[in-house]
């Protein structure tokens, strides 16, 4: 397998983070403090912070990272250490599929972002879906100690998460790209999405 996690180094996470980044870029405002919940290394919040230097971006891990790019405080998986409202958007690239509760955790992410949410996850619909999407969680999370429940939603299951958090999905767009070819034909045929999520109003 270490040839493959070399390839997934080298290969696919650069050019998987600048597609990713490009696409939360235009769902951001402009000098928006940001919180980008399960940051990881902190690639994606340095390569967004390069696209867009008018943001202020700040991790919070359950597993912090030694090298992180990013200022980032630990969190335990579920609770955000922030006053509601402390951000203008929360980010969750790939985080929700991992978590214990992931309906707590995006309600978390909303509460502290201000009632606005960028997700990118997983869709598990069509032909082996749930296969490639658990040899992609494994190429890309395995040596780095995240968990993995390989538990993915479907669009309906989306649907009623945002739902219960009171959030509705203002834009909802597929990721192609992701991979480079041949790759991208067996891991980017509508396995991903990114979603921009707003607080729905309270009830008069």
């Amino acid at each position: 397998m270490k040839w493959i996690d070399a390839l997934h180094e080298t290969g696919v996470h650069p050019r998987r983070t600048r597609v990713l980044a490009e696409a939360a870029s235009a769902f951001l405002p402009r000098n928006a403090r940001v919180l980008d919940v399960g940051c990881g290394d902190g690639l994606f919040a340095l390569t967004l912070s390069k696209l867009r230097p008018d943001l202020r971006i700040e991790g919070a891990e359950a597993f912090p990272r030694a090298a992180c790019r990013i200022p980032v405080v630990a969190f335990d998986g579920s609770h955000l250490p922030f006053p509601s409202g402390s951000f203008e958007a929360c980010l969750l690239i790939d985080v929700l599929h991992h978590a214990d509760e992931p309906a707590a955790l995006l309600a978390e992410a909303s509460r502290v972002g201000s009632g606005r949410v960028i997700i990118k996850d997983h869709l598990r619909e069509g032909i082996a879906a749930g296969a490639c999407l658990r040899f992609m969680d494994v190429v890309g999370n395995r040596r780095h100690g995240v968990a993995l429940p390989f538990r993915y939603f479907n669009s309906d299951e989306w649907e009623q998460m945002f739902t219960k958090c009171n959030l509705g999905a203002v834009s909802r767009n597929p990721v192609g790209n992701l991979y480079p070819f041949p790759a991208n034909l067996v891991f980017g045929r509508g396995l991903n999405f990114v979603a921009l999520l707003q607080a729905k109003p309270a009830a008069a």
